[in-house]
């Protein structure tokens, strides 16, 4: 029996072995390989310019810490220091970012959110990515899509919502997700990146940043799923998964505003609303593998005060927010 086991361990030993030289060089491959349709975006994010102008951003948004401890004011003469080996790195493929440190923030309504705090240098180097993606994303994001976006804002959500009002658009679908930040399917979401990111190790470092894991009481959990909120990339990566639902009901020619993670969906009658919620559930657990909230996601008409609120936002029959 004994020597069965040590046979059969063995084996097992060695198709591992096998499986990650196979594993490694795949990734080496990926990693050289350049698409001739957009072999530079990497380069883009690692220019000098790029980078200052993305710890000018990181400094003035302040912010606490990492893991690391390292504070804003002591990440300028460390990247002058290490630049040219941190990019390098990154180059090369051998760049590993560091575990986010967990924060808990009190929610208004109770409970609590949990926010993953990245290092400073995590946030510079994903601010630079944000800042040669986000140009490429904005003229594929749909035009009820409001959240984390540049020239717009929650006020636009609200009045966007009334401009339907007015169109005869009285019943709202209020859909509401479940940890949403927290259960982004990472497959999922690497898949809809494919579709515009043509650099191959761009989208590795993406993986990364996402798979990186989260600290907290010094004890690191990795990262399955989810972009913990908190890290300059999880802001646009929410909006391109979204993205997916935004394109799906305006293909449907149904009226769709969203402000990151709340959505309202709507409908000139209520049993069109009632059948929207039951399709949108579905879509969004069902292909995009979210949790919806079951008993704060409903139908309403528009006009009932004291039960549609979108955004801290309520509409009433004169069409005036209060």
């Amino acid at each position: 029996m004994d020597a069965e086991n040590n046979e059969s361990c063995s084996q097992r030993d060695s198709a591992e072995r096998k499986g990650y030289v196979r594993a490694h060089r795949s990734f080496n491959r990926i990693w050289k390989e350049r698409d001739s349709a957009q072999p530079e975006l990497l380069e883009k994010i690692l220019d000098r310019d790029n980078l200052n102008r993305a710890y000018k951003r990181v400094k003035a948004n302040k912010g606490a810490p990492g893991i690391d401890g390292m504070t804003i004011e002591a990440a300028l003469p460390y990247s002058r220091e290490n630049q040219k080996e941190l990019i390098g790195k990154i180059h090369r493929g051998k760049y590993t970012p560091s575990p986010v440190r967990r924060v808990e923030i009190p929610k208004p309504d109770g409970g609590v959110r949990k926010l993953g705090i990245p290092t400073v240098i995590d946030r510079i180097i994903q601010q630079a990515m944000a800042q040669q993606l986000v140009p490429m994303y904005e003229p594929v994001f749909a035009d009820g899509s409001y959240g984390y976006r540049p020239g717009r804002s929650a006020k636009d959500a609200i009045q966007k919502v009334k401009e339907y009002a007015e169109q005869g658009y009285t019943y709202a679908v209020v859909l509401d997700l479940s940890k949403y930040f927290d259960t982004i399917n990472h497959t999922i979401l690497l898949n809809i990146l494919r579709r515009n990111i043509r650099d191959e190790r761009v989208i590795q470092m993406i993986k990364r940043y996402l798979k990186s894991g989260v600290m907290e009481d010094s004890v690191v959990t990795k990262t399955e799923e989810g972009s913990p909120q908190g890290g300059n990339l999880s802001p646009l990566l929410a909006n391109i998964y979204l993205n997916e639902f935004d394109q799906e009901y305006k293909k449907r020619g149904v009226p769709c505003i969203r402000y990151a993670d709340d959505i309202v969906l709507l409908a000139k009658s209520k049993r069109a609303s009632e059948r929207l919620l039951e399709s949108s559930i579905k879509y969004l657990e069902g292909t995009l593998k979210l949790t919806v909230n079951r008993e704060k996601s409903r139908t309403v008409s528009v006009f009932a005060i004291r039960n549609f609120k979108f955004l801290g936002f309520a509409l009433g029959r004169n069409g005036k927010g209060i």
